[in-house]
């Protein structure tokens, strides 16, 4: 059982247009099928052209020619706005695809700033405000690094001017002391060559005038001024020696021989004691100086030189 189409009147005028269109197009389908069964049946009797020349009636009606010349300009009109919505639709693709390319070369260049923003924000926050303030940090930090070494060089540089200044007096000083070794050296030379006691003790006195501490220019002085006879003189001489070097022992050997000549012999036997105490090798000096003869007859001085024998 078929059921009743229950279609409401709005419907029913929509889709009325369509139902027509559709009754139209199946009777022009049945009459175009008749009238080719008929064209089929008669050609099977005869060629084309005598069908042609037989003919006595169109083979189509007005209505359906008008029918069919409507149905192609529909299509050529269907075709027609086909292809102007395809254009249309690469158009709007064309335009979508650029619209994401512009789009996207916007956000770039948003992402951009906002990248740049944010490294802004940054630098604010770590206290970098503006690149003033990154130029001027960069130049104290400069400035600093190159205050830095040219404090360094300078420290350098003043320990290797000190230095130089302490070798160049190191050198005056060497050189001062060559000139009065030098000059000391000849007044030894001048002394030795000289045969005149007043010559020999002015030649120790200027080089005691320059080195006051020269034991044995004190010494020799006084060796020379035993031979005036000047014991007591010869004394102070040695005892000055003495106290600068207290091992000296020429110095001890000259006081014997001075209190000797003094006839001082308790004190000239206590000085050849320390002095032969000192160094045992003295003992020929002391055999064999003239004078220390006044004491050879003592018995002090007979039992140090048999305690102390001549190697």
């Amino acid at each position: 059982m078929v059921k009743p189409l229950n279609w409401h009147p709005i419907e029913w005028r929509l889709k009325w247009p369509d139902m027509v269109n559709n009754i139209l197009k199946l009777v022009l389908g049945l009459m175009i099928a008749c009238s080719l069964v008929h064209s089929f049946a008669y050609a099977e009797k005869a060629t084309p052209e005598q069908a042609v020349e037989e003919l006595t009636e169109p083979l189509y009606s007005p209505f359906i020619e008008r029918y069919v010349l409507d149905e192609l300009k529909q299509l050529r009109t269907d075709m027609a706005a086909q292809r102007h919505e395809l254009t249309q639709q690469i158009l709007d693709r064309e335009h979508n695809s650029v619209d994401r390319a512009v789009t996207y070369a916007t956000d770039t260049v948003t992402y951009f700033f906002y990248l740049i923003a944010a490294a802004s924000s940054m630098l604010v926050l770590v206290g970098w405000t503006s690149i003033r303030d990154i130029k001027d940090r960069v130049h104290s930090y400069a400035n600093d690094e190159v205050s830095g070494l040219v404090n360094e060089y300078e420290a350098r540089l003043k320990a290797i001017e000190k230095q130089l200044k302490q070798k160049s007096q190191d050198i005056e000083d060497n050189r001062e002391e060559i000139e009065l070794t030098q000059e000391i050296q000849s007044l030894w030379q001048r002394a030795a060559r000289e045969s005149n006691i007043a010559n020999k003790i002015e030649a120790y006195d200027a080089i005691l005038a320059i080195r006051p501490d020269e034991t044995e220019a004190l010494i020799y002085k006084a060796d020379t001024v035993l031979e005036i006879p000047e014991p007591q003189w010869a004394i102070n001489l040695c005892n000055q020696a003495l106290g600068i070097d207290p091992e000296n022992v020429h110095a001890l050997f000259q006081l014997a021989c001075a209190h000797a000549c003094m006839d001082h012999p308790v004190e000239a036997i206590g000085y050849l004691k320390t002095l032969l105490e000192k160094s045992d090798g003295y003992i020929e000096h002391v055999v064999n100086e003239v004078m220390l003869e006044p004491l050879h007859p003592l018995e002090e001085y007979q039992r140090l030189v048999e305690e102390n024998p001549p190697g």
